[in-house]
């Protein structure tokens, strides 16, 4: 398996993973050559990978086929070149091709490398010679293995140096001229003082040295001739003996025994009770140690006395000072190779319940001009939506199909098996995976919070229920003459605790669940959907119905039947640009409620919604809440932000008006608008920490925006040196976010380091980035995806540098964008009193003007 995942990605160009091993890119046509042990002195030993598949066709299975007792098998050499023919470069046996078209035998000798010994779990033998060394090895006898054992360790005997007379051979003369001696005679002073001036006190003042006379006296060096010192020099050598002492202890072991112990408490009796409660001792007691016991008590309440103050300070310099890893590292990478048209990544999402699983969906890399001329060939390709495992990075997991290439898609929040998508023709597709949810809970993925899954090799990751990719077919596309005429660029599920009606009014959701959904498109609209059923179902003939279930494929759930073809918006909103008759063409939407899908207990919500999905599925009555009363919801925000084509960002009201004139209902006019980008605008989103703050990117800057500010935004960046095109929130941390750029950088925000520049960019690929994605996996490990135009989707490990906020980040960010409001208003009333006098200063100039004219005149 890791030898085709590393043929295939030469093949395309794209980066290995760094958890593979780094070998020569090859180009086609060309034949790796075959590695071999030579370096470790096995000439004749070439490892390879053997996948389940060809364990399963070689019968080579581990621990059925081949155990612990004989690990190896004898494969023919015809079963290995006929494996050629049909599998061709995806025979686990290619890189050892050559090696097996020269073997001289007929049958090859397979051994199973249990402990990785030459790196890959299996290895074959290439030599007839090596072949028969290994079969038939020279067996040791028996009693040669017990005298080896018996054989006793040279013991070494520590013998302590025995003491003899001196005898004098003459070098106590050269220790004597090399001994330090004093040559010189030591000097004494004395100083003395007057007894009555002892501790007298003594003022110190100010005072110039240089003025007052002998004050200042100056101590310069000179050569002294009386004195002469000389150095002499000695060389001295020791030795330094160890004393080694053996000591050896043994513990006495005495027999364990069962001893049992009761006791009753000793009681006082009721007298004794009454005679110490009436004490005098007793009451003083309690009045001297009442004062203490509050104090503690009160401290207790202020301060936790058990806070590790250390823990919380190393948190700190963490956090803020030590930014010596701050990169993304890559953690694995997906590449769709069993289709071979090129395809870029339009979007990407995790999947809300399940670890490691993640969707992407993909489109064909052409322009309008070039889809018109192949619409022919597109029609017989089918348009995907993939879902990739961390276990298997070669075969997706799930295909979804779709009538056209998907733009947009989002998981339901109440169930995740239901998922809506936006098409390039504007059509909105429906999914339900119910029926698949147990193929794609059971996958083992590489991301388990298991240590034994993750510390496993990639290739023996491979699960055995996921050979094939499974294609599922949609359950009902909207109809084509009611919904957008243009690419549908955005799509969100209305949260489950509200809905609207077709005027825009917010009422209290009947059913529970989420069943509505809001999009935009290029065709400059914004359109509300229903998944409900709007009209009562009237009975059919049941011949009719009869001919319905037959031409119903059997693999399609009934869920959305009733929306196939025939789903019409519940409301359309035109964003008009005033006087003239052209619209605004938005590109993303943010609602108020967006902010609730970052939040952590929203997984939690999400799983145990998954499993009462699981008993009953709310999806399967969607007419069950209709014929509850409305019951309207009052002080609700209907204002979003929406961002456009042109780069305006606008915040709006989706609540319709009724002309005065006409009566038609009317989208209102915007309550702002700003041009702050010089391209299209692709990300408009909340904060996950402030339902208030928006980041909006597009061209070639950034802006973040506070919901209620209408001066302007409160961060607007300088033009970057490379176009933008995805960005996205840090989930973890206030103050960062993500930027994707269309050379393959991303730049990292870090809005507490710096505010002008981002504070650190990486090169992820050699292409643009079409989208970006983090995910936190757990409280240590937080993942980012990130898709390029060439269709290849990057997994990075985010460190814990951008993943782990200080104790007080929200705090900081938050009296950041107060002082940046602050910093506005007090532009904003500058801006007014500048006006206002240059208004007076043109007054003044025209009354100056006035009295001139007047005094020319003549009398």
């Amino acid at each position: 398996m890791a030898s085709k995942l590393q043929k295939r990605k030469s093949s395309s160009g794209q980066k290995t993973s760094k958890r593979g091993k780094n070998r020569p890119t090859l180009t086609v046509g060309e034949e790796e050559e075959p590695t071999n042990m030579e370096s470790l002195g096995h000439p004749e030993i070439y490892p390879v990978v053997l996948t389940t598949k060809t364990q399963e066709i070689f019968n080579c299975r581990i621990d059925e086929d081949i155990t612990d007792e004989q690990p190896y098998k004898l494969i023919k050499k015809e079963d290995i070149l006929a494996d050629f023919q049909n599998r061709a470069a995806v025979s686990d046996f290619y890189p050892v091709k050559k090696v097996i078209q020269e073997y001289p035998g007929d049958e090859i000798l397979l051994v199973y490398d249990k402990d990785f010994k030459y790196g890959l779990n299996f290895y074959l033998v290439g030599t007839e010679e090596g072949k028969e060394n290994y079969l038939n090895a020279p067996e040791i006898p028996e009693e040669q293995e017990e005298y080896k054992e018996h054989i006793p360790e040279e013991i070494c005997i520590y013998k302590a140096p025995i003491s003899k007379p001196w005898v004098s051979l003459g070098s106590e003369k050269e220790i004597e001229e090399e001994s330090v001696k004093e040559s010189t005679k030591k000097i004494t002073y004395m100083i003395s003082r007057k007894r009555h001036q002892f501790g007298a006190p003594i003022k110190f003042s100010d005072q110039n040295a240089s003025s007052v006379k002998d004050a200042y006296i100056e101590c310069t060096a000179y050569p002294d001739k009386n004195f002469t010192l000389r150095q002499l020099e000695k060389d001295i050598g020791m030795q330094v003996v160890p004393e080694v002492k053996d000591i050896s202890t043994q513990t006495r072991w005495t027999y364990p025994k069962n001893a049992i112990t009761q006791y009753h408490p000793r009681e006082f009796s009721e007298e004794e009770k009454e005679t110490l409660g009436q004490a005098k001792s007793l009451t003083d007691f309690l009045n001297n140690v009442s004062i203490s016991v509050e104090i503690a008590l009160q401290q207790n309440e202020i301060m936790n006395t058990f806070i590790d103050d250390w823990k919380c300070l190393a948190e700190e310099e963490g956090t803020f000072g030590d930014k010596t890893d701050t990169h993304l590292k890559e953690y694995q990478s997906f590449t769709d190779l069993h289709n071979l048209t090129e395809k870029m990544i339009t979007c990407v999402s995790w999947h809300p319940v399940i670890y490691g699983l993640i969707a992407v969906s993909v489109a064909v890399r052409l322009s309008f001009e070039d889809r018109v001329h192949f619409s022919g060939k597109l029609l017989l390709q089918p348009s995907l939506i993939l879902f990739w495992s961390f276990s298997d990075p070669i075969h997706p997991q799930l295909m979804l199909e779709s009538p056209d290439d998907i733009f947009c898609f989002k998981f339901c929040p109440s169930d995740p098996n239901i998922i809506a998508g936006g098409c390039i023709n504007g059509q909105i597709v429906m999914w339900d995976i119910t029926a698949h949810a147990d193929r794609i809970e059971n996958i083992k993925t590489g991301g388990s919070r298991s240590k034994k899954v993750t510390l496993k090799p990639m290739f023996l990751l491979e699960p055995d229920s996921n050979k094939e990719a499974m294609y599922i077919r949609h359950c009902a596309v909207s109809s084509i003459e009611n919904g957008h005429k243009h690419v549908i660029t955005d799509i969100h599920w209305l949260p489950d605790t509200f809905e609207i009606n077709r005027m825009g009014t917010v009422f209290e959701n009947r059913s529970g669940i989420c069943c509505q959904l809001v999009t935009c498109s290029a065709d400059c609209t914004i359109c509300f959907w229903d998944i409900r059923p709007q009209k009562a179902l009237t009975p059919q003939p049941t011949e009719k119905k009869k001919d319905e279930s037959i031409e119903i494929p059997f693999d399609v759930p009934s869920t959305f039947l009733h929306l196939d073809l025939a789903w019409k918006p519940l409301s359309k909103i035109r964003l008009s640009k005033g006087e003239t008759s052209l619209d605004h063409c938005p590109t993303k939407i943010s609602l108020s409620e967006d902010h609730l899908q970052y939040k952590a207990q929203d997984k939690m919500l999400a799983q145990s919604k998954a499993a009462k999905v699981g008993d009953m599925n709310p999806y399967q009555n969607l007419e069950g809440g209709l014929a509850n009363h409305l019951k309207p919801r009052e002080d609700f925000c209907t204002k979003f932000f929406v961002g456009t084509e042109e780069g305006e960002v606008i915040y709006t009201d989706w609540k319709m008006e009724r002309d005065s004139e006409t009566g038609r209902l009317m989208t209102k006019k915007p309550v702002s608008l700003y041009t702050v980008h010089d391209g299209a605008v692709h990300t408009v989103q909340r904060s996950p920490f402030y339902k208030d703050i928006i980041l909006t990117i597009g061209g070639w800057n950034v802006a973040i925006w506070k919901e209620g500010v209408m001066t302007g935004p409160l961060l607007q960046t300088s033009c970057a040196p490379k176009r933008y095109t995805s960005g996205h929130w840090s989930l973890t941390r206030p103050g960062v976010f993500y930027i994707g750029r269309e050379d393959g950088y991303i730049d990292i925000w870090d809005l507490l380091e710096k505010t002008h520049e981002p504070a650190l960019s990486q090169n992820i690929c050699i292409t643009m980035i079409t989208c970006i994605k983090p995910w936190t996996f757990s409280a240590k490990q937080q993942f980012i995806a990130v898709a390029d135009y060439y269709g290849t989707l990057h997994i990075l490990e985010i460190p814990w540098t951008l993943s782990h906020p200080s104790a007080n980040e929200v705090l900081s960010m938050n009296y950041y964008f107060e002082r940046e409001v602050k910093h506005l208003e007090y532009v904003d009333q500058r801006k007014k009193i500048r006006e206002q006098e240059k208004k007076e200063m043109q007054l003044e100039m025209e009354k100056k003007k006035a009295g001139i004219h007047l005094k020319r005149r003549p009398s």
